[in-house]
């Protein structure tokens, strides 16, 4: 199994990390250790230097580019306002554990006091432009966020002359943008959210959701945790790790009617080559 979105450097895991990843190796698994500013990019930088079945990718979060107050489910805290640093990122992106440029992307769901959509969205467009640029030159994928965002992410992706390898990392939403971001050549990624119930308030969300998965090319799914965020439904409460990732190939396979072992196998070749991995 390829975890292709886990943060196992982050502070969830400050305690137990490396046990947390040698299991992840006993069970013959792949990670890709996502950074979201510079400080989790050079750790998970440094983290994969340890262990052959380990990744990384680099970038800079919207989440990081305002001081914003984050309150979810699984982490409450305050980020503090950043800009992309083109260089330190190109000097740790040319480490060759390194795979990726993001996690990177825009995000209109949080929405720091003081300051108006029209200037969060012109910031963070700029920092993934200049991030977009990195992962080209680099000849890296991209992992890419996006939050109540996907038009705009969709414009953007489409002003550019030159294609890019990527991923919309945990994919939530429904499938007019999919299939648009299929289009561009992009792959999806689904995390344990596809294994939620519906929503009382809006359950049709997770119903297109649903049908998103069923409707994209097996060839084109990545699949990943988000580790220590978002466990898979039947883990809830509990701090997700990367082998939870099984539930996500379970569900994937259920709706798609397929064995368990042709998903696995197919979302795996999907990452490695969408990674330029080659063993």
């Amino acid at each position: 199994m390829f975890d292709t979105h886990c943060h196992v450097q982050f502070n969830g895991f400050k305690n137990d990390a490396d046990e947390v990843i040698k299991r992840c190796g006993e069970k013959g698994m792949i990670l890709n250790l996502v950074g979201t500013q510079k400080d989790t990019s050079r750790a998970g930088v440094e983290m994969a230097q340890k262990y052959p079945f380990t990744y990384a990718s680099i970038g800079l979060h919207p989440v990081h580019l305002f001081s914003t107050h984050i309150d979810e489910e699984e982490s409450k805290f305050l980020s503090r306002e950043d800009d992309f640093d083109y260089e330190y990122y190109k000097t740790l992106g040319q480490n060759q554990k390194v795979v990726a440029i993001g996690e990177c992307g825009l995000d209109l769901y949080r929405l720091p006091e003081g300051r108006t959509a029209a200037e969060i969205l012109e910031k963070q467009k700029r920092v993934f432009t200049l991030q977009y640029k990195l992962a080209r030159e680099l000849n890296l994928a991209m992992v890419i966020h996006c939050r109540e965002a996907h038009q705009q992410l969709i414009d953007l992706l489409k002003t550019s002359t030159t294609s890019i390898r990527g991923t919309v990392h945990c994919y939530t939403s429904n499938w007019h943008f999919a299939n648009q971001y299929l289009e561009l050549g992009l792959h999806l990624g689904f995390t344990g959210v596809i294994t939620f119930p519906p929503r009382k308030t809006d359950p049709e969300v997770q119903l297109d959701l649903l049908e998103v998965v069923k409707n994209c090319p097996l060839e084109r799914i990545v699949i990943e945790t988000d580790a220590p965020y978002l466990a898979p439904k039947v883990f809830r409460g509990q701090r997700c790790e990367p082998p939870m990732v099984e539930e996500v190939i379970k569900k994937i396979a259920e709706l798609k009617n397929l064995p368990f072992a042709e998903v696995e196998k197919a979302t795996t070749e999907n990452a490695k080559r969408l990674f330029g991995i080659s063993f």
